[in-house]
């Protein structure tokens, strides 16, 4: 069966200074055109051990998709690399350069000649135009009927130079007249022994579809992947897998697909006609920057204090100074008295409360660092608090408070009986 490998350009990638997004972008599409991608690949800026990464992967594969180093400076050595791979030399595209004069011109700066490069494609290549920027893109042809397909690293000019001219070539090549679509059922609350506890069975007998599972902080997505001639069959293979997946799941699915944690709370929560506040300590903010991430969330979360002050907590939210003197800012007391100020103060039905110690410093054999308390309160005998202990540094914390956050709010309006 035909096959690629897909490998990635830039030195910034392999310092951690830049996230690899291309990769994955570039995966999930040719995913979608029932392309099988064999392997992936990170290489630097250096000539040699580019092209030694190109003909690693042709050794392997039918062909490359490539990302990164079609530049003007001295480190984009990609173009030069596939020539070195291949064995042939450079000839200009006219187009290309006339449509860099273009763009110079348009913007009353001149064009340097170490601009031009960017037009010297590899002879016998097959040009891919970039509209959105000055360099572009080629598939380059090896003896064996192999091809490297060669696309920008800026990802605004990469996809759609992907999308529109990359992966029809593909198909046309490959003959592709599959697709791969792929169902993402989330879960929060459950561990990965559990799930797999759960549906380890179905995980080993399945092929086709075929079942993967991804962790996440306090969470885990159960993928469904089936390849089909067209997107209705492979839906149509998923559909009966999922069934059973959410039968045994059903306690911790709160989604699927672009479903998030906030989403599926602020969902629930205004199918009730709720409207929430929150009172955030020691997560700073991040569960109410999850839920304004969420499209419309403004119809339900009305806004959120981040009370990091004893200060703030006494003057905006009320808390009791002789509770807080007593009990100390992290405890449950300060909690509960933290959601009641919200839910008041800002008018809501529902507050949720956050307290604790993210560290590093602060911590104490009585209240160590990753204590933090969580309240809810809804102004009736449901209102609750809980106490948990988070392992990790700083951010580590903070995010798993986060999302053990959303997770209270999404089972408290589901309805659980203990969150």
């Amino acid at each position: 069966m035909p096959s690629v490998e897909i490998v990635a350009v830039g030195t910034e990638l392999l310092l951690g200074q830049l996230v690899d997004t291309n990769t994955a972008f570039i995966a999930g599409e040719l995913a979608r055109a029932g392309i099988n991608v064999h392997s992936t690949q990170c290489v630097g800026d250096n000539r040699e051990r580019i092209a030694a990464a190109i003909r690693t992967s042709l050794s392997r594969a039918d062909g490359i998709v490539m990302t990164g180093g079609l530049g003007p400076t001295v480190d984009d050595l990609t173009r030069d690399a596939v020539c070195a791979a291949l064995g042939v030399g450079t000839e200009l595209y006219e187009p290309a350069l006339r449509a860099m004069e273009a763009i110079f011109a348009k913007f009353g700066r001149p064009m340097r000649e170490n601009n031009r490069k960017q037009a010297e494609l590899p002879a016998g290549s097959r040009p891919l135009d970039n509209p959105r920027g000055t360099a572009p893109g080629f598939i380059a042809f090896g003896s064996e009927e192999q091809f490297v397909a060669c696309m920008p690293g800026v990802p605004r000019e990469m996809k759609p130079m992907l999308v529109e001219q990359v992966v029809p070539f593909l198909r046309d090549r490959f003959a592709a007249h599959e697709t791969i679509v792929t169902r993402v059922i989330h879960t929060i609350g459950l561990g990965e022994s559990e799930i797999d506890y759960r549906i380890g069975d179905l995980f080993r007998s399945c092929e086709n579809p075929k079942i993967a599972v991804l962790a996440h902080e306090f969470r885990a997505d159960v993928k469904i992947m089936a390849k089909a001639p067209d997107a209705a069959q492979a839906e149509a293979m998923i559909a009966p897998l999922q069934n059973e997946l959410v039968r045994r799941l059903e306690d911790g699915v709160f989604g699927y697909d672009a479903d998030t944690p906030a989403s599926a709370a602020l969902a629930l929560l205004a199918s009730q006609h709720q409207r929430l506040a929150l009172a955030e300590s020691c997560t700073g903010g991040r569960i109410a920057a999850a839920l304004t991430s969420v499209p419309g969330s403004s119809k339900t979360f009305v806004g959120a204090l981040v009370a990091y002050d004893d200060s703030v907590k006494l003057s905006q939210l009320h808390v009791d100074p002789t509770t807080l003197q007593r009990d100390g800012a992290v405890s449950e007391e300060v909690a509960r008295q933290m959601a009641r100020g919200a839910r008041t103060h800002l008018g809501a039905g529902v507050a949720l409360a956050t307290t604790g110690i993210a560290g590093p410093d602060g911590g104490t054999p009585e209240k160590p660092v990753g204590l933090v308390f969580f309240a809810l309160d809804d102004g009736t005998q449901r209102s609750r608090a809980w106490t948990f202990r988070f392992d990790g540094d700083r951010e580590t914390i903070q995010r798993r408070a986060t999302t053990t956050a959303l997770n209270l709010l999404w089972r408290y309006a589901r309805g659980d009986q203990e969150p």
